[in-house]
C-alpha cells in the first residue's frame, strides 16, 4: 500500500529533510510552488498535504482547496510555520499538524509520526463495502423513518432516507448485515445530505464491541484486505487524569478533533478508552477528553485512577491509537455524561481556545498544586 503527499513550498531546505523522512515512514513526496500546488491537488489524489505559511496567503489558499476536494475531510494536513505565537490562527485555518521552522530531521520524524499514522488509518476506515439492506433512521427530534444502506465502511455509511436529510444533525440507524447477523443500532452525524435523500453518515463513538463486529464485517467483505492497523504511538507520558480527560506529553501529538483509543497498563491493571483530542501543542503534548457514553466506560476510568492513586509513584504505560481524523464532538452529543462531571481538568480543556500554550500549561499546572486533579 502506498501513500503520497504534496509538499507545497519555496524552501528547499524544508524540502530536503522532510522528503526523505516522508518516505521512511512509506510515503512519496510531489514538491512544487503554490500555484503549482493548486492544479496538483485538482489533478492528482493525495493522502497528505504540506502547505508552507512562509507565504500565508497562497497557503491558506492550498488548504481551501484541500477541503474543497471531494476527499478532502480524509486528507491530513501539514503546516510548517516559522512564527510559533500564530499557530491556532494556523489551525483555524484548517492544518491538523504544525511543524515549526527551521526543521530538522529529528523534528520532523517526531512530528510527522503521528501525521503517518492518521494517514494510515484514513486509508483502511475509508474502505466502503457496497451493501442494500433497509434501515430505520430517526434524526434528532424527528420520526422514524425508512431507507436503505448503500455501503458500509468502518467509520460511517451511505445510506438512501426516505425524504432529505440535515447535515450535520445527530442522528440513530438500525439495520441488518447480510447472513443473518444481529441487528445493529448506530449513532452518528450526517456528515453531507443530497436533496434526493441520500446521506454520509459519520459514527459518533462507537462501544468495543461494536466497532470490533463492523471491523470484522468490513474486512471479511472488503475486496480487498484494508490496510493493517496502525503501530500505536508509544513516547508519551501522561501527566493528568480525571474521569473527563486527560493531558498527554508527546513529540508526536495528534490534531485536535481527531478521535483516538489510549490504552493505559500499570502493574497488570489496563483500562481502554476512546478519547477526542481537544487540545494539541505541536512537539509537546495534547489534552483529551473522555466522552465516556456509558457507565461502564467511566467506572474503567474511574478504577484505573483509583488504582494509580493507591500507588503513589507508579508510572503508566500508555498506547494511543488514531481512530479518525474528524471525532464527533462528545460535548455536542446529548448521551454524553462528560457534561455532568465538576471536572476542572476537563473544563481547562474545553476552553483552551482562549488560552496560548504557555497559560494552558501554567493552568495544568495550577491544578496540579492544588490537587484538584490525579497524579500522574
Amino acid at each position: 500500500m502506498t501513500f503520497q503527499a504534496l509538499l507545497v513550498s519555496k524552501d528547499e531546505e524544508a524540502a530536503a529533510v522532510l522528503t526523505p523522512v516522508l518516505a521512511g515512514f512509506g510515503v512519496t513526496v510531489v514538491s512544487c510552488g503554490y500555484p503549482d500546488g493548486i492544479c496538483q491537488l485538482t489533478e492528482q489524489k493525495f493522502d497528505a498535504v504540506l502547505a508552507d505559511f512562509d507565504d500565508p496567503h497562497s497557503a491558506e489558499l492550498v488548504l481551501q482547496n484541500v477541503f474543497q476536494s471531494s476527499s478532502g475531510n480524509r486528507i491530513v494536513t501539514v503546516a510548517l510555520l516559522s512564527d510559533k505565537a500564530k499557530v491556532r490562527n494556523v489551525f483555524g485555518k484548517g492544518a491538523n499538524f504544525v511543524l515549526y521552522k527551521p526543521l530538522s530531521p529529528e523534528q520532523a520524524e517526531a512530528g510527522l509520526r503521528a501525521a503517518t499514522a492518521l494517514i494510515k488509518r484514513e486509508r483502511r476506515s475509508s474502505y466502503r463495502v457496497p451493501v442494500q439492506v433497509p434501515v430505520q433512521l430517526k434524526v434528532q427530534d424527528g420520526p422514524e423513518m425508512e431507507g436503505i444502506l448503500l455501503d458500509l465502511s468502518e467509520e460511517g455509511m451511505d445510506l438512501l432516507a426516505a425524504q432529505a436529510l440535515c447535515p450535520s444533525a445527530p442522528i440513530s440507524v438500525r439495520f441488518s448485515l447480510p447472513a443473518g447477523q444481529p441487528e445493529i443500532e448506530v449513532r452518528g452525524e450526517i456528515a453531507w445530505a443530497n436533496p434526493n435523500g441520500q446521506a454520509g453518515v459519520r459514527f459518533a463513538e462507537l462501544g468495543e464491541s461494536l466497532r470490533t463486529t463492523i471491523k470484522a464485517w468490513v474486512a471479511a467483505n472488503a475486496p480487498q484486505l484494508p490496510p493493517l492497523d496502525p503501530e500505536p504511538v508509544t513516547q508519551c507520558k501522561l501527566t493528568d487524569l480525571s474521569l473527563g480527560g486527560c493531558y498527554v506529553q508527546t513529540e508526536s501529538p495528534f490534531p485536535e478533533r481527531s478521535g483516538i483509543t489510549l490504552g493505559l497498563r500499570a502493574e497488570g491493571m489496563e483500562a481502554q478508552v476512546d478519547g477526542r483530542v481537544r487540545v494539541m501543542h505541536p512537539g509537546f503534548g495534547m489534552g483529551i477528553e473522555f466522552p465516556a457514553h456509558t457507565a461502564d466506560e467511566r467506572a474503567q476510568v474511574a478504577r484505573f485512577i483509583g488504582f494509580l492513586t493507591s500507588r503513589p509513584g507508579t508510572v503508566p504505560e500508555l498506547l494511543i491509537t488514531p481512530r479518525a481524523l474528524t471525532a464527533t464532538s462528545a460535548s455536542d452529543d446529548a448521551n454524553s455524561t462528560s457534561d455532568q462531571l465538576d471536572d476542572p481538568l476537563l473544563e481547562l480543556l474545553r476552553r483552551h481556545e482562549s488560552l496560548s500554550q504557555e497559560e494552558f500549561l501554567q493552568e495544568l499546572q495550577k491544578q496540579r498544586s492544588s490537587e484538584e486533579v490525579a497524579p500522574a
